[in-house]
């Protein structure tokens, strides 16, 4: 028995490995948004581009979900970390935040606002096309059953 519940359990070894490759595909997807948007001079950020091509993937089935879940996962979990530069830097800066502190609040707020606004509405589309989904889905299978 416990030999089969080693063989079904991936090491820990083999979970680095696997998250590993999770992230570094996520890398090369925004190296690749990245380098396209500063060659053809586009007015959007890389990682936004490469947002936009990773979900166009997985939605049109060229990158599994699992292929990806793990890395993604992990990075989400150690995002505080990537924050660290930014506050370090922030801390040098403390004549800018004395005259200017006002300024860089509201655009923080209202920038954090307009996030989440519109990560709502993104979650907001997501659902009503998963349920749009599952009830085509659903329909398709019932009228399947008839015939």
């Amino acid at each position: 028995m416990s030999a089969i519940l080693l063989t079904k359990t991936p090491s820990a070894f083999a979970r680095f490995l696997r998250i590993a490759g999770q992230s570094a595909v996520l890398a090369a997807i925004w190296v690749v948004a990245d380098f396209v948007a500063r060659k053809l001079s586009l007015p959007v950020p890389g990682g936004v581009i490469g947002l936009v091509a990773l979900l166009a993937l997985l939605f049109c089935g060229g990158i599994a979900p699992r292929w990806v879940k793990a890395g993604a996962d992990w990075l989400l979990s150690d995002m505080l970390l990537f924050f660290i530069p930014a506050a370090v830097a922030a801390v040098q800066y403390g004549g800018l935040f004395m005259e200017d502190g006002w300024r860089l609040a509201l655009v923080v707020v209202g920038g954090t606002l307009m996030v989440m606004v519109a990560v709502a509405f993104a979650v907001d589309r997501a659902a009503r096309l998963e349920r749009r989904l599952a009830l085509r889905r659903v329909l398709v299978a019932r009228h399947a059953a008839r015939a």
